[in-house]
């Protein structure tokens, strides 16, 4: 194999692979990447054995051919080289051994024989469809702060993308949470995606697939089997198993007679949360909530660090409330609006809170309150 590569189209290219590699594993070539040349294009194919992605680039191939190299290494190798630089791949197979030439630097790197590489088994997708990157993109980029770390609930380490219905039809949904918050957000559901099997996407997924999405001119070809799924664009392709489990449901924790609704400006409002927070103790980070008459003052009681309080003026008509909440989760919370005010609707100081932007319903958010 024997190829020329621009440096900046390498570099994005195996960016994305780098990352899906898991950096301690037992099994030696699950650390390389697997480089295929052939006419105009190499791809570069990396997988932990859960996730593959393939990325293809353009390329000038004098021969072509494949070998596996360090995944990282090369990363590192081609990062360190100057802009602009055209990139030279050599694979000598009598020396098992890759060199990168570069300007006047070259690297000489082992490589493993590429029929021990794994390769995803391929899969029957029952469904197939496309859609839009931005679309997606706010899909998980809302939901994935609720995602529960709890490796024994496995069921809830995952994205819940599922078919619908919403107060206008149909929806795509995704819905994510570990029992403390949870997040639901829909987005109009794409031609084709009718009949899709609900699956769990795993957390490195949807961070892994968060680099897809951020062409905003981009269209995504998603395809969904009961174990696995693909995102897929003209350049990269990546596959993942999905969540062997039944996620729970979540519809029954969505409270529907909150009554008591605070309206209020939800940059001033995480402002105020972070500052009064500093002198909380770090285990509970808990913050008071005190509904008044237009008015809301947070305020946090740590005996043994100190006490802050902080006022806020806000829309707010009912009766007096007191309700705690962890610091952390009303900052994630308010850190996914995207218009001006937040809007909160509370029943009692020991019901979950429910928070969405304004009166869009497409986002909505549950907040388990805390002892104060």
């Amino acid at each position: 194999m024997k190829l020329s590569i621009e440096r900046g189209t390498l570099l994005k290219a195996l960016a994305q692979a780098q990352s899906v590699v898991e950096r301690r594993n037992t099994i030696p070539i699950l650390a390389n990447v697997l480089i295929e040349a052939e006419g105009a294009q190499v791809s570069f194919r990396a997988t932990d054995l859960d996730i593959e992605v393939v990325d293809r680039a353009a390329a000038m191939v004098d021969r072509p051919g494949a070998t596996t190299v360090s995944a990282v290494m090369l990363h590192e190798i081609v990062r360190k080289l100057p802009d602009g630089a055209l990139v030279n791949l050599t694979e000598d197979p009598s020396s098992g051994r890759l060199s990168i030439m570069a300007g006047r630097s070259s690297f000489s790197l082992a490589t493993l024989p590429k029929e021990d590489f794994p390769v995803m088994a391929s899969s029957e997708y029952s469904t197939q469809f496309t859609a839009a990157a931005p679309a997606l993109r706010r899909l998980f980029d809302k939901a994935k702060f609720a995602i529960s770390t709890e490796e024994t609930r496995y069921y809830l380490n995952g994205v819940y993308l599922h078919v619908a219905t919403g107060e206008e039809g149909p929806v795509l949904r995704a819905v994510a949470t570990d029992g403390h918050r949870l997040a639901r957000i829909d987005t109009a559901l794409p031609e084709g995606a009718t009949g899709m099997a609900g699956v769990i996407v795993p957390r490195k997924t949807v961070n892994e697939l968060r680099k897809l999405l951020d062409d905003d001119e981009a269209a995504i070809a998603v395809s969904v089997s009961e174990t696995k799924i693909r995102f897929a664009t003209p350049a990269i392709t990546l596959t993942s198993k999905v969540i062997d489990g039944t996620f729970p449901d979540y519809t029954r924790v969505i409270p529907t007679g909150n009554t008591r609704r605070l309206e209020v400006d939800a940059s001033e409002f995480a402002k105020a949360v972070d500052r009064v927070a500093t002198v909380s103790s770090e285990r509970s980070r808990a913050v008071k909530l005190s509904l008044d008459e237009d008015r809301l003052i947070l305020s946090v009681n740590a005996p043994d660090s100190g006490a802050a309080e902080e006022e806020l003026a806000v829309a707010y008509s009912d009766e007096r409330l007191d309700i705690g909440f962890n610091a952390k989760y009303l900052l994630e919370i308010a850190s996914q609006v995207d218009r001006e005010n937040a809007v909160f609707l509370f029943n009692s100081s020991g019901d979950p809170t429910l928070m969405r932007e304004g009166n869009d319903t497409s986002a909505i958010y549950v907040v388990m309150p805390m002892r104060v």
